[in-house]
């Protein structure tokens, strides 16, 4: 399989995930998403959850659909923001709060070194 193929897929499996993690954040996993949400964000962390839910759902669909010429900056937009979300993770673990199966420290913990993985992800595959 040529290299600019497994982009393409790995591109829009990654859009696929963040289209079905925003539609959880409105829907069916609304209250699990509220554990990964700090104190210390300045909003309400039910509004946190859904206007998170509503970016993903337009980032998983601006990797699926962008053009080829702008694919690179959406890449890099999507990057930005797996580590804009990561203090939630370290919220998450630091406060002990279950959610989506990470009911022990290890657990949680081990969650926190996926995050570089989906920065890279976002990055690679939409590289040129």
């Amino acid at each position: 399989m040529k290299e600019e193929n497994i982009k393409k897929a790995a591109r829009i499996v990654l859009g696929a995930n963040l289209i079905f993690a925003g539609i959880s954040h409105l829907s069916f996993a609304r209250k699990a998403f509220r554990a990964q949400v700090p104190d210390w964000v300045p909003l309400k962390t039910d509004d946190t959850v859904v206007y998170s839910g509503f970016v993903e759902i337009a980032m998983g669909s601006a990797l699926i659909f962008t053009s080829e010429k702008h694919r690179e900056t959406v890449g890099k937009i999507a990057a930005t923001f797996f580590t804009a979300v990561f203090p939630g993770n370290i919220s998450q673990y630091t406060h002990h709060r279950s959610a989506f199966g990470l009911d022990t420290d290890k657990k949680r913990f081990a969650r926190l070194l996926f995050q570089p993985v989906l920065v890279y992800w976002a990055l690679k595959s939409t590289s040129k």
